[in-house]
């Protein structure tokens, strides 16, 4: 039951209020003044107040400015036999919800009580969705499939447990690792990221161990690796399903014992840092086919996050492209276009074989493109069904070098899709090298 608090010096009035407002199912507290109000609101907390303009000892006005400080949320009606423009305006000013003169009719007073009121619920439900997602960084979504997401990153965050994150390229691993990071007591410690994919494989072990002056040639001097920069804080290893078998024996060392050697060093660093992985690979069937160690994926599998592609989440797509849209048009300096009808409705059909960042790149584009407004011809060809495939569609000044990144772009994102998102197989089926796919798609926004 809503409680609501009515202040008027006039006891005929507060009668009528009191019987007409718990008739209609609220709870009601009477004052005839403003510190009588105070104290009342103090120890009731009421949901809503209506207060005369005009009373002895501290006027409505007054009445609403001492609430305000205390209670920010709380709606509050004012009414008054003293109704000009002025009065509303002042009102309004010293921040009531809303205004309505004396006499005035049951029926009108009544909407005007539940319209405050529903104000004031969505303004709590607000509050408490902000206050659910708080700490989530840049992760857009309210669908049922990211609540769950969130639901896992509260419960492990706290601990000290190994974190693999499942899903395919694009759907924000990286944006997940870190708001397990920023909610774990380590928050206050360096985050860390490296993709195992991006790297050879001597590369990739000098960037997690370091190495000593002279390991190898180019090695003129001693440097720190990945783990000793992220010490007593977390390291996020990206695509560790493409790491190769003997770093694979390395990595689980320092799961098991907590130290490693630098590369060409001989001294064993003991290090504590929290791990969270990803892979888009199903590392279950990479272990049976004998590409993945078997004790390295359950050391990795503590507690798995599946992340969902963004087909499975289109209900956060409103926010999302809201997002992108307000982020690229302040890049550029300009106010954010709207998204007409028929460029949502095609972002709405689209598969997002590159999921979240697919979709980001194509708003930045568009914003750039756009106009007033984000049409369908300013999102990307492989959006817009039956142009795609269209290679002579291109625009006219069009370069050629954008016309074979255009081009390129597409036969990743296709091959993307065709790979389940499997991005070691779609380099596999494009004819390229794990490290080079991966250079093009950071080019190309896709992964």
């Amino acid at each position: 039951m809503e409680r609501i608090l009515i202040v008027d010096d006039e006891k005929n009035y507060l009668v009528v209020l009191q019987a007409l407002l718990a008739d209609s199912g609220y709870e009601v507290l009477t004052a005839q003044t403003g510190p009588q109000a105070l104290a009342l609101a103090a120890e009731e907390e009421p949901d809503l107040v209506i207060t005369d303009m005009r009373m002895p000892q501290m006027t409505g006005l007054d009445l609403i400015g001492r609430l305000k400080t205390r209670f920010s949320e709380m709606p509050m009606i004012v009414m008054t036999a003293y109704g000009t423009v002025e009065n509303a305006v002042e009102a309004m000013k010293a921040g009531a919800t809303d205004y309505i003169s004396k006499p005035f009719e049951n029926t009108e007073l009544l909407l005007t009580v539940q319209k405050a009121l529903k104000v004031r619920r969505l303004l709590f439900q607000n509050r408490l969705l902000k206050e659910e997602l708080k700490g989530y960084g840049e992760i857009i979504g309210d669908s049922m499939a990211m609540r769950q997401v969130y639901a896992l990153i509260d419960k492990v965050a706290a601990t000290k447990a190994t974190v693999l994150l499942t899903g395919e390229s694009g759907t924000g691993k990286e944006l997940i690792a870190r708001a397990i990071h920023v909610r774990s007591p380590r928050s206050d410690e360096p985050f860390v990221a490296v993709n195992c994919m991006a790297l050879t494989e001597t590369l990739l072990e000098s960037e997690l161990f370091g190495h000593e002056k002279g390991a190898f040639t180019g090695a003129t001097s001693r440097r720190k690796g990945r783990f000793e920069l992220a010490h007593g804080g977390t390291l996020f290893l990206d695509e560790v399903g493409e790491m190769s078998p003997s770093l694979q024996v390395k990595l689980l060392r320092v799961l098991q014992e907590r130290s490693f050697e630098r590369v060409g060093g001989n001294q064993a660093l003991s290090v504590d840092v929290r791990i969270v992985a990803a892979t888009n690979r199903d590392l279950t069937q990479a272990v049976e086919a004998g590409q993945f160690r078997e004790d390295l994926f359950y050391r990795l599998n503590v507690v798995r996050i599946d992340v969902p592609p963004l087909v499975q989440r289109r209900e956060d797509l409103p926010a999302l492209v809201a997002h992108f849209v307000n982020k690229y048009a302040a890049e550029v300096g300009r106010p954010a276009p709207k998204v007409d009808k028929q460029a949502m409705e095609l972002i709405y059909s689209h598969s997002w074989p590159g999921n979240v960042r697919e979709l980001e790149n194509a708003i930045e584009r568009a914003v750039i493109l756009a106009g007033e407004s984000i049409t369908p011809g300013d999102l990307p060809l492989e959006i817009r069904p039956g142009q795609a495939a269209a290679a002579t569609e291109l625009p006219q000044d069009m370069s050629l070098n954008e016309a074979v990144d255009d081009l390129e772009r597409r036969m990743i994102l296709r091959a993307l899709s065709e790979a389940g998102g499997v991005a070691a197989h779609a380099a596999e089926a494009l004819g390229l090298t794990k490290s080079n796919l991966a250079y093009k798609l950071k080019k190309y926004g896709i992964g």
